[in-house]
């Protein structure tokens, strides 16, 4: 088979994640789509004869709609089975994603590449041995210089070895919902799936210069010349337009695209819902959540970027639902900015 950068960015590879059993993944998948599905219409008897007026469809509709929200708004510290799988504490130090390779590469592959979508890990741990390759430099060395050329002087490796100004120590719920200290870990094995440690202001840099490189094409400057964006606008716009055959489990109108969870524009009927196009992803670690939602605006010929709302949210607490939250602060600046 060949596995393809944009495969491997997509999730679409076949290469597993911390899960090895695929009979278990498939369950799961299986569980997770009868989730999604709405449940049949069903009539009971004080229905067919005229009676129960209060189960009308408005109501099932309701009570769908407080299921779907309680779903994307699960309590932090919930029992997460993704954090029971054994790999996500290893102790074992690599010195390249080269070396980390070792743990998957003799696996199978769960489908054929392209056929399937399942989030995977070590996906991107091959990615990051690819970029290391074609840089012809260590992935982290090539990254922190990529951080630095972003002025995210706060963004470095999670090096337990290292001493980081302001590490803050993360948490997490034990079976008796008690908060204890996060179990030691070291995150060598996957630099490029989880293993840096960010602030908000530079999550934020971050977050304005892909919403400048989108925006640059389309902003026609009257006056001088404006800046190339750190990306192409073609690049940015590629990486946010969905990818078919995939998937977002933190929110059920999007799909992924390449690294990054999309919803794109829609509305199907006036006076209907109303999806706004963004782009997002969260982040789950040991004893740690993010989340990173960008809401591009509309450009004006005006109006110079980048435009629009960027959040992101970071806490040293596992297994914490953010997706959500973020973007309905997301949605509460928009309209602010939109009534001036």
């Amino acid at each position: 088979v060949t596995i393809t950068t944009r495969l491997l960015v997509s999730h679409l590879s076949g290469i597993r994640h911390y899960e090895k059993d695929i009979a278990k993944v498939k369950e799961e998948k299986e569980k997770a789509n009868r989730a999604l599905k709405p449940p049949k219409p069903h009539q009971d008897k004080e229905q067919r004869e005229g009676k129960g007026i209060e189960k009308t469809d408005s109501a099932k509709a309701r009570k769908e709609h407080d299921g779907e929200t309680r779903s994307r708004n699960s309590k932090p510290g919930r029992r997460d089975r993704e954090f029971e799988q054994e790999e996500y504490y290893l102790k074992e130090k690599f010195e390249s994603v080269i070396e980390s390779l070792k743990i998957f590469k003799n696996d199978p592959l769960f489908f054929k590449p392209g056929d399937q979508f399942l989030y995977s890990t070590y996906g991107f741990t091959l990615l990051s041995a690819v970029v290391e390759r074609a840089a012809g430099q260590k992935f982290t060395d090539y990254m922190l210089k990529m951080f630095r050329d972003l002025d995210m002087l706060s963004t470095v490796l999670d090096d337990n070895e290292a001493m980081i100004y302001n590490r803050a120590r993360c948490y997490v719920y034990n079976k008796k919902g008690r908060l204890v200290n996060a179990p030691y870990v070291d995150n060598s094995y996957k630099w490029a799936g989880g293993g840096f440690l960010s602030s908000v202001g530079d999550l934020l840099r971050f977050g304005n210069a892909l919403l400048y490189s989108y925006q640059a094409g389309r902003f026609k400057s009257g006056a001088g010349e404006l800046l190339p964006g750190y990306l192409k606008p073609g690049t940015v716009s590629m990486m946010w337009t969905p990818v078919p055959k995939t998937e977002v489990s933190w929110d059920r109108d999007g799909q992924y695209a390449m690294a990054w969870a999309v919803v794109e524009k829609q509305q199907r009927c006036g006076c209907c819902r109303r999806q706004r196009h963004y782009a997002s992803h969260t982040g789950g670690a040991v004893g740690a959540s993010s989340v990173l939602l960008i809401l591009p605006e509309e450009l004006g010929p005006a109006a110079a970027p980048p435009r629009g709302v960027i959040v992101t949210i970071v806490c040293n607490l596992q297994s914490v639902a953010l997706n959500s939250t973020a973007l309905k602060i997301a949605g509460e600046f928009d309209r602010e900015k939109r009534a001036r």
